[in-house]
């Protein structure tokens, strides 16, 4: 007899994207032409003083332990960084260093929550929040970011989450927003800020996209009075400069929590290994002539796609005001087809075509107010995006290929239709 798992490893559902990629890449093996849009991955070779900052580190045999807090010179690099991109005030100790900055979803949740305790999530949303939160216990709490609001947090639902939850402890920020692409303005930080400060709420502040802002520019509720004391924000090097590969990645806050923090990291990751934090620092110590580069050319991607996509008939989509994806609506489509938007996105990558698919991603990959909605990012050849929605724009005529997908897959058939936002 096999030991039994626990109930939460039993019922923790991983991120979407890698089990389409995975799938992806089988179809790709089996010689199917695929477009890749679904996993949020820069196409662009790691930042070249990142890549001779690795090297020259591995070289110099920089490959054992390092202080689990990161290393001195990364962390005083990460805070003038930091101060420079946000006009920030920090210092080293209020940097802590980890692989990516998903693993912060996670230290963020074992620093604040306890059993019961009310995370209030904006959604649609990223798929692991809610496997770190109830890792902990914890309950979430689902404010539902609408177009009609520009994907922007709701300020009246976190009234009414500190005001009406019977323990509400934790919120979970992202701006620049995955999968939507809204962007918290100053007013809505400030008004957040406003809302939580003094009370015992903590903010977990996710923001890998932050170079990736095409309307104003970014901004992070750290750098509101007292919110360093009751937020983690946190960075990572896979968007900005290209490095998903490495795994790095920095949690920023008050010293007491990186503190905290820290000894969180010491017992489940030890250290990040220091051949990849001096990538970092040579990445952040660039000119930044190549980040910015590549950012303008993921904004024209971005145009490209959003245009073709409104070109087509039954889609809509809305211009991201940050992130390398497009969030197109496909209600009217699934609505008429009796699919969800799960498995419209999965027909157009298995069954829509024999020889050639589009892999992207169903909206309910990130929550039911996910629903109605694709997400496709933008991390291919011009080309190939335009031969994508011109292959998305026939694909979803194919009526009968449609129905015979649902006959094959009847857990993929809408059993209500899409409501208008």
């Amino acid at each position: 007899m096999s030991a039994t798992f626990s109930t939460f490893a039993s019922a923790v559902q991983g991120e979407t994207a890698f089990t389409v990629l995975a799938v992806a890449k089988r179809l790709i093996a089996s010689g199917k032409n695929i477009v890749e849009l679904e996993v949020g991955d820069s196409p662009f070779p790691t930042s070249p003083e990142g890549f001779d900052g690795g090297i020259r580190a591995l070289t110099e045999g920089q490959t054992h332990y390092g202080p689990s807090a990161g290393l001195p010179e990364f962390r005083s690099t990460a805070a003038e960084y930091v101060n420079q991109q946000y006009n920030l005030s920090v210092s080293a100790d209020n940097i802590v260093v980890g692989p990516g900055a998903k693993v912060f979803e996670q230290f963020f949740c074992e620093a604040f929550v306890d059993s019961g305790d009310g995370v209030l999530v904006f959604s649609p949303h990223f798929p692991t929040y809610a496997a770190n939160i109830h890792r902990r216990g914890g309950r979430m709490v689902i404010s539902k970011l609408r177009a009609s609001h520009d994907f922007r947090p709701s300020l009246d639902d976190v009234e009414r989450f500190l005001t009406h939850d019977s323990k509400p402890k934790a919120i979970f920020l992202n701006s620049p927003h995955n999968p939507t692409g809204g962007v918290a303005t100053l007013e809505d930080l400030e008004a957040l800020a406003s809302l939580i400060r003094g009370r015992n709420i903590a903010v977990f502040s996710d923001e890998p996209y932050d170079a990736m802002i095409w309307q104003g520019r970014h901004h992070t509720l750290l750098a509101q009075p007292g919110m360093f004391d009751q937020c983690v924000a946190a960075y990572t090097f896979s968007k900005s400069f290209s490095m998903s590969g490495w795994r790095l990645g920095y949690g920023v806050s008050s010293a007491a929590t990186v503190e905290i923090l820290t000894t969180l990291a010491n017992t489940s990751l030890s250290c990040v290994p220091p051949f990849t934090q001096y990538a970092g620092i040579a990445a952040m110590l660039g000119d930044g002539a190549v980040r910015d580069e590549r950012m303008a050319d993921f904004r024209r991607k971005v145009t490209l796609l959003v245009t073709a996509l409104n070109q087509l008939d039954d889609l809509s989509c809305m211009m991201p005001k940050g992130t390398f994806y497009v969030f197109p609506s496909v209600k009217v489509i699934c609505n008429r087809y009796r699919i969800t938007s799960h498995g419209l996105a999965l027909f157009l990558l298995e069954a829509a075509d024999d020889d050639y698919g589009v892999a992207c991603l169903g909206g309910e990959c990130f929550g039911e107010a996910g629903g109605g909605f694709l997400r496709l990012s933008c991390a291919e050849p011009d080309s190939r995006l335009q031969e994508a929605i011109t292959f998305i724009g026939d694909a979803v005529k194919r009526v009968t290929r449609i129905e015979k997908y649902l006959e094959s897959h009847p857990e993929y058939r809408l059993s209500s239709p899409y409501a208008a936002d």
